[in-house]
């Protein structure tokens, strides 16, 4: 009964404000502007429902940790950025440090930023990430322009050098760009460092960093982070649709 009455007032209320629209060419102006100050204080409503309901409501749900992990992963991790909303979405004129969130840094050497970066929520059906990271960058005469993603604490713990760790990622770009991911791994005062180019001739982008041949201490790393490189970024929309770090063992020979 309930329902039955909700569609009958709200079936109402659709016709008089149809009603109200069509006759607003000869409405007098006093009953116009009575109707329009209504219309207004309704759409602040309604424009907020439509607005939470398209992010509740759409795909994949805010908050996913799905994605593809090969077999023998010990640890995997989707950073924040790419799982939930933002406090605030985006940045301007990026300065030469930019801080997206407490995980995801933006550096630049550039005098004068053209670089603005801004979180997109995802709605592609074969979108597994909820967000995404758009970098739009216009003049650019720097020598360098990165991301950094710290890892988490929990993905230096039990690490060995029988370890694979798996980046994957899914890049769009309007131009064709190189981009290259560099694994930082800090032990003790040391620091190694492994540098891969990224192949963007496919959708999905895996990379395997092997660690069997750094030079780690293994009982002393304290901090692990990814380093995104784009070289010559100028006039180009890049779009990080996913990106999501594992690892794993090597398979037994």
């Amino acid at each position: 009964m309930g329902r039955i009455l909700d569609l009958y007032i709200h079936r109402k209320v659709l016709g008089r404000w149809r009603k109200a629209a069509q006759q607003s060419s000869d409405a007098p102006q006093s009953l116009l502007r009575h109707q329009r100050d209504q219309a207004r204080s309704l759409r602040t409503h309604l424009d907020r429902i439509i607005h939470i309901a398209d992010g509740r409501l759409a795909r994949p749900q805010i908050g996913s940790e799905r994605f593809p992990k090969p077999i023998g992963t010990d640890w995997s991790w989707r950073p924040d950025l790419w799982r939930g909303p933002l406090a605030r979405p985006g940045v301007a004129s990026a300065p030469r440090k930019s801080m997206i969130d407490r995980q995801v840094t933006l550096f630049h050497d550039c005098g004068h930023s053209e670089i603005s970066a801004r979180q997109n929520r995802n709605r592609h059906e074969s979108d597994l990430a909820p967000f995404s990271l758009a970098l739009e960058v216009f003049s650019f005469e720097g020598s360098f322009l990165s991301l950094s993603v710290e890892l988490p604490a929990d993905a230096a713990q039990d690490l060995t050098r029988q370890h694979l760790m798996r980046v994957d990622s899914l890049i769009d770009s309007e131009k064709a760009i190189e981009v290259f991911a560099r694994l930082n791994i800090q032990h003790g005062p040391n620091s190694e460092q492994v540098l891969r180019q990224l192949d963007l001739s496919g959708r999905s982008i895996a990379i395997d960093f092997d660690l069997a041949h750094l030079p780690l201490n293994e009982r002393r790393i304290e901090k692990i982070w990814m380093d995104l490189i784009f070289k010559n970024p100028r006039m180009n929309r890049i779009v990080l649709r996913d990106l999501t770090f594992c690892r794993h063992h090597r398979a037994d020979l």
